[in-house]
């Protein structure tokens, strides 16, 4: 797909307010979003024609889901096709609008009174709408979902399902959230949609996410505003006010390529006693590269060579790249403890334990001698997890990688025991 450039569009299959959906009939499971001129609000009570527009928004969509995807988030979105659309997988879409606040505003402070503005919520504030224009998408509860009894692309949405969506919109929500503040933006709230892919049956985040989706504020300043809401206040519709919420619209646009991006970078050194111990830091080696993190692996013996050990570390704390050291010796682990007295760079502890000496041998990484703080992991895999977790401190793109990967984690927890059940009843 990736090499497709032109693709025949077959029929309109839907049209939103501000989007339009059209079937490819060469990619039989996918279909092309392709974004309006037009801006709405109040479910179209006030409706605008507001050039470039679509272009502004399918940038912002395509970025943020590429944004998300990357993370490890299941999202319909395949690719960008040109400067106003986007190829999606074809999904039914779930009739529900998820909501996530961290700060109260808008129609929350209507519909509870008594709640001051700025109040911030922890965890995040989950709330549902039912998709109504009619009604103007009244608020539902879980169990009226499940009362509903949908049925998307032959999957039943129950509990399991609903549990899912309401877990990922929280997720989504913190990772956007903390990928908008490295830009001193407060993502304030956001509304999302599922849907079921019609080919995988499995509920991916699908629809768009645009400046239409959400709340920004540059520096938590509400009087700063870069979202719809400045459309919404529009007191009167005039040339010159539509110029100002397009250039609103432009700065998130700009901004959002920015999130792709993390500018405190990091790498992972394994340091390795012996050669034999190669397949125990290639498996750390192969855990960093799904954190998107380098990593390097080295051959040095603190016992043996204690001055190349020493002169290996200062290759590495010489030229500021933030780094954190892991030390993989058997038997007695003398490279953990030395690296830990000579560096202020965190080191961690990964013995390639073996069943006949294990038990004995990793004492010499948990009894450290005083004013050592190198830490002791047994698994290659959760090493390099730990590392991750230091450096997702400062980037957002490795901090996204594992709130994800938490997400998915729980998710197939979920859905085996969904399957379990179901192969007992």
């Amino acid at each position: 797909m990736e090499n497709i450039t032109e693709l025949k569009v077959g029929k309109k299959l839907n049209e939103g307010k501000t989007k339009e959906v059209y079937e490819l009939p060469e990619l039989p499971g996918y279909v092309l979003m392709q974004s309006k001129d037009q801006i709405t609000a109040g479910n179209a009570a006030r409706k605008d024609h507001m050039e470039g527009k679509a272009a502004i928004s399918n940038k912002t969509t395509s970025c943020v889901f590429k944004l998300l995807q990357e993370a490890g988030v299941k999202t319909a979105f395949v690719r960008k096709y040109s400067d106003t659309a986007f190829v999606a997988a074809q999904c039914e879409m779930i009739p529900i609008e998820w909501v996530c606040r961290r700060i109260a505003t808008g129609s929350f402070l209507k519909r509870h009174p008594g709640v001051k503005e700025g109040y911030k919520f922890y965890p995040p504030k989950r709330e549902m709408f039912f998709k109504d224009d009619a009604n103007n998408d009244p608020q539902w509860s879980a169990e009226q979902i499940l009362a509903a009894k949908f049925n998307c692309a032959g999957l039943l949405i129950g509990q399991t399902e609903v549990d899912i969506m309401s877990r990922s919109t929280v997720a989504i929500f913190e990772i956007l959230e903390k990928a908008w503040s490295t830009q001193d933006c407060t993502l304030v709230d956001m509304k999302i949609e599922f849907g079921v892919d019609v080919s995988k049956k499995e509920i991916v985040l699908a629809d768009v996410i645009d400046n239409d989706s959400w709340r920004l504020w540059p520096s938590g300043d509400r009087s700063q505003q870069k979202d719809k809401q400045t459309y919404r206040d529009l007191k009167e519709v005039t040339p010159e006010a539509m110029q100002m919420v397009k250039r609103n619209f432009e700065w998130v646009a700009a901004r959002v390529e920015l999130l792709l991006e993390s500018a405190h970078q990091g790498r992972v050194v394994v340091l390795m006693g012996s050669i034999s111990d190669l397949l125990h830091c290639e498996k750390i080696k192969k855990s960093c590269a799904n954190y998107g993190i380098p990593c390097e692996l080295r051959v040095t013996s603190a016992h043996k060579g204690p001055d190349e050990t020493l002169r290996i570390k200062s290759e590495y704390e010489g030229d500021g790249v933030p780094t954190v050291f892991v030390a993989v010796a058997g038997r007695s682990n003398g490279l953990g403890p030395v690296l830990s007295g000579n560096t202020a760079y965190p080191v961690v502890n990964c013995p390639p334990l073996t069943a006949d000496w294990g038990a004995q041998d990793v004492w010499s990484s948990l009894r450290m001698p005083s004013g050592l703080g190198c830490s002791t992991v047994l698994s290659p895999e959760a090493a390099a997890q730990f590392a991750a977790q230091i450096f997702g401190l400062s980037n957002h793109l490795v901090w996204s990688k594992l709130r994800s990967s938490t997400l998915n984690t729980w998710i197939s927890l979920k859905q085996a025991d969904k399957k379990l059940r179901e192969c007992s009843i």
